[in-house]
């Protein structure tokens, strides 16, 4: 299809070329710093939360006037300038046609309705003349039916909050069989004033029986949801036309590729705060998905990491201070709200109420209590650890290191400190303390579960610890044009037997290094795949004063040695284990309009080895062991719940029936937690369980496919 050409041109605006030798010329190990904490979980939640909550919240909670939700000129000329760079310089240069104009206008309306719970099926129809327009929106700038719709939707959130409110004067029987769907993504726009009426007759009824089960008395719950229903429509109100604005440009963006966005002026220094304040608080990354705050990722060294009560995919339902501060309910709240309550100073006391990754929406919350905390970065260093195995020839000692990122001290290193603290000088002195004390160690693993990755150049330099000399990874620009990272320091820190741990969570960096190791044919890679991230993005303003907003664009993707992209498929291991069930859809491969894998011609390189390993016979023994061992059962069973929790797309609204279904839940649980004891030989009634220390057996079965390469592949 033929491109069309826009009547915006470079002469009208220069600061197009301007910005563009910003984003060539932008380091990319800045790049892949700043957004190595979005690495784990799909931008597009935590974004869309940052669009549609906390840029609008208000001291005064005043409501922005209807009819200033228009275009300003400042609009057409920031639509002018991401038109431009997006045609220019993405990486991904889709053709704005038709076809995509049909993407953005459903993702638009995605976007401000995702459940499918306000706009009407006749509101589509309605708007649907707009749908093969958005193209044009974008090319000329015409930017009025974008705020037509959000002035439509916010009238329907109007007049359902209304309606739910309503609804709390009366009582519901909760005897009826009937079921609340609460994932409507694939549901059809509700028909009639009468459809949505009902739908909303569920929702409420499934609100108040949630709270029920979670012992709230009738008095309480009215009050709580009453409140709810008053901020989902208050935080509608308060969004203004720059945000109306940014919804639809990232529409766009979004129907491109799922890591470039546009941030408005304020949501621009929003970001930034929030990206600092993830250092902060409790330690961790939160994001909206529908109407709960999920916890995105857990940063190690922080508060959450070191009490493990907290982790990926938990949502957060309620929220207290201190050890006697009421409860305060969550649900529906905009995110730089919930961040506002979660954060406080160091040494203070937060409550939360979680719903377990696990758990059906419907189940009463579970309560921890975290002290407050700024993480420390000393808790990110790589760490040392030893895992013994018993062998053929005896027991065999292998040595861990845990690298939770890849960190440098950029300033000191430029100072000229010569202490200056990075990843690959602590690996190497940790190297040098595995290898040289106790009579050294059989092998070494590089555990890099949860490694988000970090900066680019600890990623090369790791590399080189292990290898004599090469490149360690590609990397092509949009114009297509190639370099590559080399090690050139001939030096090997460590020779011996080597295995890379790595998970779905694994990204940026940590593919680099997993994938050149593999390549390299340096050592085996356990696991399972990798997030899939191989794309580098960089920000730019888009004028001189910071009026229009910036834009995250994707400018740059990492190929391996052997030509192969880290992108979409991640970095596949040597051996898989069972917990890569279901990876297939996390990680950028669950991405809507994710780069597809790509390849290149290979770099030229040397081989640690010039024969080709088969871990054929290694994957066969991984499989035999973990199929006997009743821990891996655990595991993968829990694993299993939480992947059909879910999928799960409604609940029974018959009490009794949702309480059978808790403590069927509870039950089993706690039999797989029983069994958990059995194995560490901790009974129920051991005073001094709590003092057991759990095994990490992702690891040691990691070294237990270590110890059978030495044991049973030819020695390299």
């Amino acid at each position: 299809m033929q491109q069309r050409t826009s009547r915006h041109s470079d002469r009208q605006y220069p600061i197009v070329r301007y910005y563009w030798h910003c984003l060539k010329t932008l380091p990319l190990t800045i790049s892949m710093r700043l957004f190595k904490r979005q690495a784990a979980q799909s931008f597009l939640g935590t974004l869309l939360a940052t669009l549609l909550f906390s840029t609008t919240a208000t001291a005064d909670f005043k409501a922005v006037p209807l009819e200033s939700l228009a275009p300003t000129d400042e609009h057409r000329q920031a639509t002018a300038v991401v038109f431009q760079l997006m045609q220019r310089y993405h990486l991904n240069r889709v053709t704005v046609d038709d076809e995509l104009s049909e993407q953005i206008f459903d993702r638009y309306i995605d976007s401000l309705d995702p459940q499918k719970a306000f706009f009407m099926a006749s509101d589509i129809e309605e708007f649907y003349e707009y749908r093969q327009r958005f193209d044009n929106a974008l090319r000329n700038a015409r930017l009025q039916p974008v705020f037509d719709i959000f002035k439509r939707f916010r009238v329907r959130v109007e007049e359902r909050a209304d309606f739910a409110r309503g609804l709390l004067k009366q009582d519901f029987d909760f005897t009826i069989d009937e079921f609340y769907t609460f994932n409507r993504e694939d549901e059809p726009w509700a028909p009639s004033q009468k459809a949505v009426d009902e739908l909303w007759r569920q929702r409420v009824k499934n609100d108040v029986l949630s709270l029920r089960l979670a012992e709230q008395s009738n008095e309480e719950l009215v009050e709580t949801l009453e409140e709810r229903y008053e901020r989902m429509e208050r935080r509608v109100s308060q969004i203004a036309k720059n945000e109306v604005f940014q919804v639809f440009v990232n529409a766009y963006t979004l129907s491109v590729e799922p890591h470039t966005s546009y941030f408005s002026p304020r949501s621009s220094e929003n970001f930034s705060i929030n990206m600092r304040l993830s250092l902060e608080g409790i330690g961790a990354s939160l994001r909206t998905v529908d109407e709960y705050t999920v916890v995105q990722s857990v940063i190690p060294g922080g508060p959450a990491a070191v009490s493990e009560l907290l982790s990926a995919e938990d949502r957060i339902v309620g929220v207290g201070q201190d050890l006697d501060k009421e409860i305060v309910d969550v649900v529906s709240w905009p995110l730089s709200d919930v961040v506002d309550l979660i954060r406080g100073p160091k040494g203070s006391t937060v409550r939360l109420e979680i719903l377990a990754a696990g758990e059906p929406a419907g189940n009463p919350p579970t309560l921890i209590t975290l002290v407050r905390d700024k993480i420390k970065l000393e808790e990110q260093a790589a760490k040392s650890s030893i895992v013994d195995v018993p062998g053929k020839e005896g027991t065999r000692r292998f040595g861990v290191i845990d690298l939770p990122t890849f960190y440098l001290d950029a300033a000191a290193r430029a100072e000229g400190v010569p202490d200056y603290r990075s990843t690959t000088r602590d690996v190497r002195r940790l190297i040098e303390e595995l290898t040289t004390a106790d009579g050294g160690v059989d092998g070494i693993i590089i555990d890099l579960r949860g490694n988000g990755g970090g900066a680019l150049v600890e990623a090369t330099e790791l590399t080189g610890l292990f290898i004599k000399t090469g490149p360690v990874v590609q990397i092509q620009n949009s114009s297509g044009e190639l370099n590559a990272e080399v090690d050139n320091d001939p030096e090997v820190a460590y020779a011996g037997p080597l295995a890379v741990l790595i998970d779905r969570f694994s990204a940026s960096a940590s593919e680099i290094f997993a994938g050149a190791i593999q390549d390299y044919g340096r050592g085996i890679i356990v696991g399972e795949p990798t997030f899939g991230k191989g794309t580098v993005q960089s920000v730019a303003p888009l004028d001189r004063d910071g009026k229009l907003g910036q834009l995250k664009i994707t400018i740059a993707q990492f190929f391996r040695v052997n030509g192969e992209s880290t992108q979409h498929r991640g970095v596949v291991p040597d051996v898989l284990f069972p917990t890569a069930l279901g990876s297939d859809a996390q990680g950028e491969r669950g991405l809507d309009n994710a780069l597809p894998w790509a390849e290149i011609a290979a770099a030229e390189y040397d081989a640690w080895s010039k024969n080709k390993v088969s871990y054929t016979d290694i994957q066969k023994r991984h499989e035999s062991r973990y199929r006997s061992s009743e821990l891996f059962d655990v595991l993968i069973k829990e694993l299993k719940e939480q992947r059909e929790a879910r999928a799960e797309r409604s609940v029974t609204l018959v009490e009794k029936e949702r309480q059978e279904e808790i403590a069927e839940q509870q039950a089993d649980r706690q039999k797989r937690d029983e069994l958990y004891r059995a194995e560490l030989d901790a009974s129920e009634n051991n005073d001094d369980n709590d003092d057991v220390s759990a095994p990490d057996i992702i690891l040691e079965e990691a070294a237990n496919v270590l110890n059978d390469v030495i044991d049973f592949l030819p020695r390299r």
